[in-house]
């Protein structure tokens, strides 16, 4: 310590973009500790230039120069970037809007669940799906969305060369295309064919969408439906789960090796244990390129589940870790178990789960917030198989437009990761003669935005 007193620390003669490259190494709480030495080190912690990079660093090039495009096109002024963190950081309450479609613009997707929604090159893609009557959905809906995400939507339909009809399949984005997976048709027959769909936008005609079917041999997963599935690195899909032949669940784990072309694929299987047990309708969302987080479905036993396993690619291997936790710790934690919700991951590395349904299933619509770095598994460091996590789950306040309870919708999110976009699902509905159980299917298309209060 004297000699740290009388000769100085050899970090406060470096120079400040030196200082910058390594707090850009450290985590947040470690840099505002590090700002707490002395005047000149606090003055370079609170640089917008360094909370930007940290921004960037945390959030994605995707998400700060969508946030900086936003400003922008509202003409306001930006936060300094260390208040837009804290307020990304202590985020509580959602603002919900209903996106109104032109007058008079009967194009529009019909009501239907268990669909996939999808944005990629600036647009929504919606395809599949089943409606009334149990009948499965073969149509593909495309709508770019320009700088303004609550602008009004135009729905183009696509009719040539689309993957036969299902409901219950997973569709993911691999760069700037889709793979779908998987599914159910209104025969209950499961399918496990792989689609490749790309958007093409044109000053002539507008944009459009060209599907494909991949060729990927002679291995392919079982057939199933109501399956989850990521992307890994951008260049690889991931599938778990679902329900195969005879309604059994399935507790496998599948890996799609894709060309750099996407011209064909390989699948093979990865078995690993510790892995999550069976089930449907559950989620799976990439976190980064190689992790991934597992949450909630219907087990076996036809449970309802609110259980989360962590995935981790990162030294080209399998990895599962369940991350065990007690309910009772967490606030409301008593209505998380549910099935047939979305989580999709949002801005700072939160992941918003959105409706489902529960054992008896009642709709939901509530909005939690998981923050996934609150995880020390997350990171795949070693601790006691039998510890209990305090995971930071949140509740969020929601306001504005009130959407029905809802469960097997879709969602997404923009580049911004501000924006939950949600389609469809099924909703209770009146006790009519032609809806025996009392339930409907919903077209409607809201966006939930996370309130920064900018």
């Amino acid at each position: 310590m004297a000699a740290w007193g009388n000769h100085g620390s050899s970090i406060s003669h470096l120079a400040q973009d030196h200082v910058y490259s390594i707090l850009l190494l450290l985590p947040v709480n470690s840099i505002l500790s590090f700002a707490m030495t002395c005047k000149r080190f606090k003055s370079i912690s609170s640089s917008d230039t360094l909370w930007e990079s940290i921004c960037r660093r945390d959030w994605g090039h995707d998400c700060v120069d969508a946030i900086i495009s936003s400003y922008s096109v509202s003409k306001q002024q930006l936060l300094p970037w260390v208040e837009l963190y804290r307020r990304v950081a202590s985020l509580d309450s959602v603002s919900c809007h209903r996106l109104i479609l032109p007058v008079g613009d009967d194009l529009v997707p019909s009501p239907r669940a268990s669909h996939s929604l999808n944005f990629v090159s600036n647009c929504l893609v919606l395809f599949g799906g089943g409606c009334e009557g149990g009948r499965h959905l073969d149509d593909t809906w495309v709508a770019h969305i320009g700088k303004d995400i609550r602008t009004i939507l135009h729905w183009q339909k696509i009719n040539f060369g689309v993957p036969s009809g299902r409901f219950g399949h997973n569709c993911v984005v691999i760069g700037d295309s889709l793979v779908v997976f998987g599914g159910i048709n209104d025969h209950g027959i499961r399918h496990n064919d792989t689609w490749i769909g790309r958007v093409v936008q044109n000053k002539s005609f507008g944009v459009t969408l060209f599907w494909r079917p991949l060729d990927v041999g002679p291995t392919k997963p079982p057939p199933r439906g109501a399956h989850a599935g990521c992307c890994i690195d951008n260049t690889r899909m991931l599938i778990y789960g679902g329900i195969g032949f005879d309604g059994v669940r399935l507790g496998d784990t599948w890996i799609l090796e894709l060309s750099e072309n996407l011209h064909f694929g390989t699948w093979h299987e990865s078995v690993t244990c510790p892995s999550p047990p069976a089930r449907s309708g559950h989620t799976l969302t990439r976190i980064d390129g190689t992790r991934m987080v597992l949450f909630g479905g219907r087990g076996l036993g036809y449970e309802v589940l609110s259980d989360v396993w962590l995935l981790d690619t990162s030294d080209g291997h399998i990895k599962w870790k369940q991350v065990l936790f007690d309910l009772r710790n967490i606030p409301g934690g008593i209505s998380l178990p549910r099935v047939g919700h979305s989580a999709t991951l949002m801005i700072g590395g939160r992941v918003l789960v959105y409706g489902g349904e529960d054992s008896e299933r009642h709709k939901k619509d509530d909005f939690w917030l998981l923050d996934v770095n609150s995880i020390p598994a997350f990171k795949m460091c070693a601790f006691p198989a039998s510890s209990v996590t305090l995971l930071k789950w949140r509740k969020l306040k929601a306001d504005g437009y009130i959407p029905d309870s809802r469960s097997f919708h879709a969602a997404c999110t923009d580049h911004s990761g501000r924006y939950l976009i949600v389609f469809g699902g099924m909703v209770d509905g009146l006790l009519l003669p032609a809806e025996p159980s009392g339930l409907r299917f919903d077209g409607k298309l809201f966006l939930g935005e996370l309130v920064l209060h900018l």
